[in-house]
C-alpha cells in the first residue's frame, strides 16, 4: 500500500526549476519583447516600455542608495501620473515595500498612514504637497523623536508651477532629479521568498482607524494574470486609468499591463469629458471604473460625449454593487460592461459575473439584472461561498437565503498590519470574511443583498437598502440614492432614501416630486421596503467615492423617529 503523503519521486526544487513568484518580471519581458512600444501616455509625455523599465530600475538604485530596502515602506500620494504607475515597479525592485495613499484623505488621516506604516520615503504630487507637509507637521508634533521621512516632489508640466517651486523651497528632491541619480541599468533582485510583502493599502476606516491591508508579491503575481483571463484582455490592449492607483493598486492592473505588453494612459482627474475624449483620441479598449463612474457617463451631456464609440469599449465594474438600470444604459451607449467584486484584502476584484451566451437572446433588461450579480470565483482564488456567519455553513443555492460572502485562497491578502485582533476576526474558522450579505442563486451565482451594518430591519422584516437602491436608480429623475434606516415609532426603523436629482429635473415642487418617488416605488416593491421619508441634497462620499453611509445614517437618526400614524 503506498505511504500517504509520499511524492513518486525524490527531486528536491533547485535554482534552475523554481524561483519566488513575482509580478516584476513581466515589466523586464515587456521591455525585451516590445521596447519601442508605448507604455504610458500623459498628455503630452509619452514613455515606451524600454524606458519604462529603465525609469523603474533608476528609482529603484535611487532608493537603494538611501538605504531603502527589505523592511523599507516607501509612501505614494499621487493620482494617476506616471511617477505612481512607476512606484508599482521601482519600489518593489529596491525591496522595499509600496504604499500607495489615497489623495482624498485629510491630513491627520494621512499622518496616522505615513506613522503607522513607518514610511522612510515619501513621494508626493506637487498638488498635494502642502497636504502632505501638514501630515508631517502633525506627525513631528506627536513624536519627539520623529525622523522625517526623505520626500520627493512629482511635477507636471499640466498643474500651475508655483506648487512645485514652493516644494523645492522646503527642500524636496524633484523626482526627475532622483530618477538622474540612479542607475537605468540597476541589477534589481526579485524577493528571495514570495510571501515577502509588494503593498500595503489602507482602508477608508469609516468608524475606527484605517487597516493596513499587506499583499505578497506571489498574491500579486497570480492576480495579475487572472485579471487579463476572466476579461479576455488581448496583448496590446489600451487602458484608460479611471480607477486611481491608490485604489488597491489599481486592481493589480499596473502589473497587468506589463504582462500584457498594453499601454496606459494616464487620467489625473476623471470626468465623462476626458473619458470619452480619451477614448476618441488614444485608441482606448478598455477602463474599470465604479458605478458612481458608469453612472457619471450614462448621464453627461450630449456636448461632453463622443457618441457612437468608433470600436467596442470593454469596462470592468466594481467597488459597489451596480444598479442594472446604469449596467443597460451602458451596454445601449456601445459599452461591454464585466462585472466584479472584490475588496482591498482580495487584491481589489476577485468574482466575475460571467456572461453566458444564453444570456445573449434575453431582453436587454433581464441580462442587466442578471449581469448586476457578483457571480463567481476569480480563476486565481480557490473558495468563495455564501455561510451563515454562526455555524459557517454554506447557505443552500436558493437565491433568498442570505449569508455572508467568505474567501479563501492566494487571492486573500497577507492580513492587516500590526493589527492580531483584526486578522483573528477576518480569518476566523480559516476563511477570510468580507462583511458582505448575500444569497446563491441556484445557478451558484451570488448576489450581494447589503453590508452587515446597512440592512434595515423594520418590524422584524429585513429590507435591504441596495435592492431599494436599484428600484430609486430607474426612476428618471434620480441621479443617485442611498438608503439607510431611519428611527420608526411603529416599525423599530424604516427605509430613509437620500436622492440627489439629475440637473435637468425641475424642483420647484418638492413635495410633488417625492409623491412621484413615492408612487413609483410603490408600483415596484413590496409596501414595507416603499421609504417612508426622502431627503433630496448632494450624497456625502468618502475618499475612494463610496458614499458614506454613516453620515446618513447620523442624519435619519438626527431627524428623529417617524411618529405612530393617528389614523
Amino acid at each position: 500500500m503506498a505511504m500517504l503523503g509520499k511524492d513518486i519521486d525524490d527531486l528536491p526544487k533547485n535554482a534552475a526549476n523554481y524561483t519566488a513568484l513575482t509580478p516584476l518580471w513581466f515589466l523586464d519581458r515587456a521591455a525585451l519583447v516590445h521596447p519601442t512600444r508605448l507604455s504610458v501616455v500623459h498628455e503630452s509625455r509619452r514613455y515606451t516600455w524600454r524606458e519604462t523599465y529603465q525609469r523603474c530600475r533608476r528609482l529603484a538604485s535611487a532608493l537603494s542608495t538611501h538605504s531603502i530596502g527589505p523592511g523599507s515602506t516607501v509612501a505614494v500620494v499621487a493620482p494617476n501620473v506616471p511617477a505612481i504607475y512607476e512606484a508599482h515597479f521601482g519600489v518593489p525592485m529596491a525591496g522595499a515595500v509600496l504604499n500607495a495613499v489615497n489623495i482624498r484623505l485629510n491630513a491627520s488621516t494621512i499622518a496616522f498612514l505615513l506613522g503607522h506604516s513607518s514610511a522612510a520615503v515619501v513621494m508626493v504630487d506637487q498638488e498635494f504637497f502642502a497636504l502632505v507637509e501638514e501630515a508631517l507637521k502633525i506627525l513631528s508634533e506627536k513624536n519627539k523623536g520623529y525622523r522625517p521621512p526623505l520626500l520627493v516632489v512629482i511635477g507636471d508640466e499640466n498643474c500651475d508651477p508655483s506648487a512645485l517651486k514652493y516644494a523645492l523651497g522646503k527642500g524636496a528632491i524633484e523626482y526627475e532629479k532622483f530618477l538622474e541619480t540612479g542607475d537605468p541599468e540597476f541589477a534589481w533582485k526579485p524577493p528571495e521568498d514570495e510571501w515577502q510583502s509588494i503593498a500595503l493599502g489602507y482602508t477608508s476606516g469609516t468608524t475606527a482607524s484605517p487597516k493596513g491591508v499587506v499583499l505578497s508579491h506571489r498574491g500579486a503575481y497570480l492576480m495579475s494574470l487572472s485579471n487579463p483571463i476572466i476579461w479576455g484582455m488581448n496583448e496590446g490592449a489600451v487602458y484608460l486609468w479611471t480607477v486611481p492607483m491608490f485604489h488597491c493598486n489599481g486592481w493589480c492592473f499596473p502589473w497587468c499591463l506589463a504582462t500584457l505588453c498594453g499601454t496606459s494612459i494616464c487620467l489625473r482627474q476623471v470626468s465623462a469629458k476626458a473619458v470619452y475624449s480619451a477614448i476618441a483620441k488614444n485608441g482606448v479598449t478598455h477602463f474599470c471604473a465604479a458605478p458612481v463612474v458608469l453612472n457619471t457617463i450614462v448621464n453627461a451631456a450630449p456636448e461632453e460625449t463622443i457618441l457612437p464609440l468608433l470600436r467596442v469599449v470593454h469596462v470592468m465594474t466594481a467597488g459597489a454593487a451596480p444598479p442594472p438600470s446604469v449596467l443597460f444604459s451602458m451596454s445601449q451607449k456601445g459599452f461591454r460592461i464585466t462585472h466584479t467584486y472584490g475588496l482591498s484584502e482580495t487584491y481589489g476584484p476577485s468574482t466575475v459575473c460571467v456572461w453566458k451566451p444564453e444570456w445573449d437572446s434575453l431582453p436587454p433588461e433581464t441580462q442587466a439584472r442578471l449581469n448586476a450579480r457578483q457571480g463567481i470565483r476569480y480563476v486565481g482564488l480557490e473558495g468563495l461561498d455564501v455561510v451563515n456567519p454562526q455555524s459557517m455553513q454554506p447557505v443552500p443555492a436558493d437565491g433568498t437565503t442570505i449569508g455572508e460572502i467568505v474567501f479563501r485562497g492566494n487571492g486573500v491578502m497577507k492580513g492587516y498590519l500590526k493589527n492580531p485582533k483584526a486578522n483573528e476576526e477576518a480569518f476566523a474558522n480559516g476563511w477570510f470574511h468580507s462583511g458582505d450579505l448575500a444569497v446563491k442563486h441556484p445557478d451558484g451565482y451570488i448576489e450581494i443583498k447589503d453590508r452587515s451594518k446597512d440592512i434595515i430591519i423594520s418590524g422584524g422584516e429585513n429590507i435591504s437598502s441596495l435592492e431599494v437602491e436599484n428600484t430609486l436608480y430607474r426612476h428618471p429623475a434620480i441621479f443617485e440614492a442611498s438608503v439607510v434606516a431611519r428611527p420608526d415609532e411603529r416599525w423599530g426603523e424604516s427605509p430613509c432614501a437620500f436622492v440627489s436629482l439629475k440637473p435637468c429635473v425641475d424642483t420647484s415642487d418638492e413635495q410633488q416630486l417625492v409623491e412621484d418617488i413615492l408612487k413609483f416605488c410603490r408600483s415596484k416593491m413590496p409596501a414595507y421596503w416603499v421609504p417612508k421619508s426622502v431627503v433630496f441634497g448632494t450624497l456625502p462620499k468618502s475618499a475612494t467615492g463610496k458614499v458614506q453611509k454613516h453620515l446618513l445614517r447620523a442624519k435619519a437618526k438626527v431627524m428623529g423617529p417617524i411618529p405612530m400614524s393617528k389614523l
